[in-house]
């Protein structure tokens, strides 16, 4: 399938279900989705409804049972595990709602991760973190563990480290949903940041409506099915 000019991920007759015993769980049903390139999507809907299933399927993190998913001019509905694990690694960038940051490396030390499998050179990689916490405003903190850092600023550790590759797209998986509304609001405006200023293509998952609207785009899943495009207002 060939890519609209502009779109920076196309999602074509996608279906996927689970496997329970012996009983398969239909989860998204016949999705058909153009993402702009610099778009803010969020995709919102009731638990079970299938967001978080779509936001893997986009990430490479899970395959498709039927359809195609083609993202920057790749189709990655038939790379292997080895082939997928490459191409998230230098196109896909994670925020996780629970940070994922490993307790006994420093704030520094977690953003570096995803530099490690790339052949930059040590100075390299320090220039690159240093300039990812600077964005999330952290560059004061690099040499805490998160033990010692606030929610809020454990999740700009983990934005900075999701940006430090400069993939071609962030996914986010709810998160807002261990902060408090101060925090929250921190990382949101964080993330608009990077969409309004480095085109960054976002795609969150969220059940919080005022995390929504700083999107452009809110998609409604139900039941595995996707409804029509809602664009946000204008400010």
């Amino acid at each position: 399938m060939s890519v609209e000019k502009g779109s920076i991920v196309e999602i074509s007759h996608v279906s996927k279900s689970y496997q329970r015993g012996a009983t398969t769980v239909p989860v998204l049903s016949d999705i058909n989705l153009s993402i702009e390139e610099g778009e803010f999507l969020a995709l919102m809907g009731p638990s079970g409804s299938g967001k978080s299933t779509l936001l893997n399927l986009i990430a490479g993190i899970d395959h498709v049972d039927s359809g195609t998913i083609t993202v920057g001019g790749m189709d990655i509905s038939d790379l292997s595990e080895t082939e997928l694990a490459r191409w998230r690694a230098a196109n896909v960038g994670f925020i996780f709602q629970f940070y994922n940051l490993i307790p006994v490396l420093t704030a520094f030390e977690n953003v570096e991760l995803p530099l490690l499998l790339t052949g930059l050179s040590r100075a390299q990689r320090r220039e690159h973190v240093s300039l990812a916490l600077a964005i999330v405003h952290l560059a004061g903190r690099m040499d805490h563990y998160p033990s010692q850092l606030s929610g809020g600023e454990q999740q700009r550790v983990a934005i900075a480290r999701a940006v430090v590759t400069d993939p071609a797209i962030l996914v986010a998986d709810e998160p807002t949903g261990d902060l408090d509304r101060v925090s929250a609001e921190e990382v949101l405006s964080l993330m608009d940041r990077l969409n309004a200023e480095s085109g960054k293509t976002i795609v969150m998952v969220t059940h919080d409506p005022r995390a929504a609207t700083k999107a452009h785009t809110i998609r409604h899943l139900e039941k595995g099915i996707l409804d029509d495009v809602s664009p946000q207002a204008a400010p």
